[in-house]
């Protein structure tokens, strides 16, 4: 089952965003047609509803994350940070079970980003992965996002 690609289930169509629609992107699947794809939503495999409140990452990035120096907090002040850690070991499992080394996911989110995630603090982008990128990276997966333009 190899060549497999992890890919955020909002791209695809998919009403799994937090505000509860979806970030469809038709140029990216036009690029994926031939591909098989492993659709995945770290926020609702983590136990999420949707919609939700917006979340950001608060003390750092996905790294910090993983090493416990950062959390991640919607914008009402609701520490959501065990279930964005479930949502990302659950995803990483998926990505196990069907052997992908490449993930295409959702740029900025504070799951998902892949170099830069939103921070709601400056209303702008800084530097660092979401906390499922992160961990993607650090068990050996390629993660873009689908504002690389080589991401098919």
């Amino acid at each position: 089952m190899t060549g497999m690609i992890m890919i955020s289930a909002c791209l695809l169509g998919v009403n799994c965003a937090y505000h509860g629609d979806h970030n469809l992107d038709e140029k990216l699947l036009a690029g994926l047609d031939s591909k098989e794809l492993v659709p995945i939503c770290p926020e609702q495999l983590g136990g999420l509803a949707t919609p939700r409140g917006r979340a950001r990452l608060v003390g750092g990035d996905g790294e910090a994350f993983w090493r416990g120096e950062a959390k991640v907090v919607t914008i009402e002040g609701i520490d959501v940070s065990e279930q964005y850690r479930r949502g990302g070991l659950e995803a990483l499992k998926l990505a196990r079970f069907y052997g992908c080394d490449r993930a295409i996911l959702k740029a900025n989110s504070p799951s998902c980003g892949c170099g830069r995630i939103f921070n709601e603090e400056i209303s702008g982008l800084i530097p660092g992965d979401g906390t499922t990128a992160a961990l993607f990276k650090q068990n050996g997966i390629a993660v873009s996002t689908e504002e690389d333009t080589d991401s098919p």
